[in-house]
């Protein structure tokens, strides 16, 4: 459940013309990126941006991309200079402030009252059963078809299910939790786009909210949301439980599916898997290098700097491209190639870095686990549907579109 990640900051025009005319001058290839091209195969211009203009102008953006992997890290380690809080940041405006969209102490003490569950033994003793016993489920329910769509018939619906777990919604039916996010992701991201939100989000966040303070009032030893509430304030409890459903839902979804398209598409490593069950986690971080479910952090500089050798100016936006540092050369050999085996692949950034670090990154990965030792030992002849191909998309989060298999119907 990767849930510290940027869910779409405002990127509305600031009247700057002279700046912008400027950076598009010494930035050419920045002037040349589209966010469609970001979107839909980044990789290329990304290499060419990370060699050429590691921190480069995009008019398209309106800031900053950040590309080299050294420089990301800079950025996301100093929250002084480079701060998520700014009221331009999208999902404050829905949900109100939270560990997402804070930084120094105001940050520290948010995101401290929900770290003790996503300890690693914590995760393993609190999740493991749930997630094993939701994953057969699922996998039971699909096995005598020999055919489905996974993300939408597998990835997602344990998503669903163990964000519902985490939290402690014990009595909210998946489907009540999945339409809450659906209407207030599209909230934020009408806002990101610079258009008035619709009032879906609001009546949904409310109803979200609600569902959190019944939850609290229960006082359950055993939902999260009940040990937070016993250091912040119940409007604070709810706007990080749904960080955390945002990232559970939407970059975990992610993450099982784009780890499985690679697999699926590299016969040699999957065979490399299956010999040697102990690889799986190497081809996980593996995916999670080549396709962060994340594509994208972004801040905002608090003050005038300079970055590598570029100048950046107070109030400036600056994107860090979490999918362009993690092909960085410099760092990965052959860095577009999927290799199970990568000695230094825990050195990429999809859980971000510094401290916004994804708090349940040991559950992300847990969660992948489980999903692909079932799936890859219950369905025989696993493979992609040929007459049906995908790829990952998306300018801040990247997954299949859909993710069409087959396998061998039981005898």
């Amino acid at each position: 459940m990767t849930a510290v990640v940027s869910l779409g900051c405002d990127r509305f025009s600031r009247a700057r013309p002279e700046f912008v005319m400027s950076d598009a001058d010494s930035f050419p290839l920045g002037a040349a990126t589209t966010l469609a091209e970001l979107a839909d195969d980044p990789h290329p211009r990304l290499a060419l941006l990370r060699a050429h203009e590691p921190v480069s102008w995009l008019p398209e953006l309106d800031g900053w991309l950040v590309t080299r992997r050294d420089l990301a890290l800079s950025v996301m380690r100093d929250a002084e200079t480079f701060t998520v809080d700014d009221p331009r940041f999208s999902t404050a405006q829905v949900v109100g402030p939270s560990m997402l969209s804070l930084d120094g102490d105001p940050h520290s003490r948010h995101r401290e009252a929900f770290t003790a569950p996503f300890r690693p033994r914590e995760v393993y003793d609190g999740f493991a059963s749930f997630i094993e016993e939701e994953t057969d489920r699922l996998v039971t329910a699909l096995e005598p078809a020999g055919a489905c769509e996974l993300r939408r018939a597998f990835a997602g619906p344990l998503a669903v299910a163990v964000v519902t777990h985490a939290l402690g919604l014990f009595d909210t039916p998946a489907a009540t939790v999945l339409s809450w996010y659906d209407a207030i992701v599209k909230s934020v991201s009408d806002i990101t786009a610079g258009h008035e939100a619709g009032p879906a989000g609001t009546a949904a966040y409310r109803q979200f909210r609600a569902a959190v303070e019944a939850t609290v009032a229960e006082q359950d030893p055993s939902s999260l949301l009940v040990s937070a509430a016993g250091r912040l304030a119940l409007p604070e409890v709810a706007s990080n439980a749904a960080v955390l459903m945002f990232g559970g839902i939407e970059t975990t979804e992610g993450m099982i599916t784009n780890a499985l398209l690679q697999l699926l598409q590299h016969p040699d490593q999957l065979d490399l898997v299956r010999e040697d069950p102990r690889l799986l986690d190497g081809a996980i971080e593996e995916s999670l290098r080549l396709e962060p479910g994340a594509a994208v952090v972004d801040r905002y500089a608090t003050r005038d700097t300079v970055l590598g050798q570029t100048a950046i100016r107070r109030g400036d936006l600056v994107s860090v491209s979490l999918t362009g540092a993690n092909r960085d050369p410099d760092v990965f050999s052959d860095p577009d190639r999927f290799d199970v085996r990568r000695k230094n692949t825990r050195l990429q950034l999809a859980f971000a870095h510094g401290p916004h670090y994804c708090l349940a990154a040991h559950l992300a990965r847990l969660e992948t686990r489980i999903a692909l030792q079932r799936l890859l030992q219950r369905l025989p002849g696993l493979r992609l549907d040929r007459d049906r191909p995908t790829a990952p998309h998306g300018l801040v989060f990247r997954k299949v579109p859909a993710l069409h298999v087959l396998w061998h119907k039981p005898a």
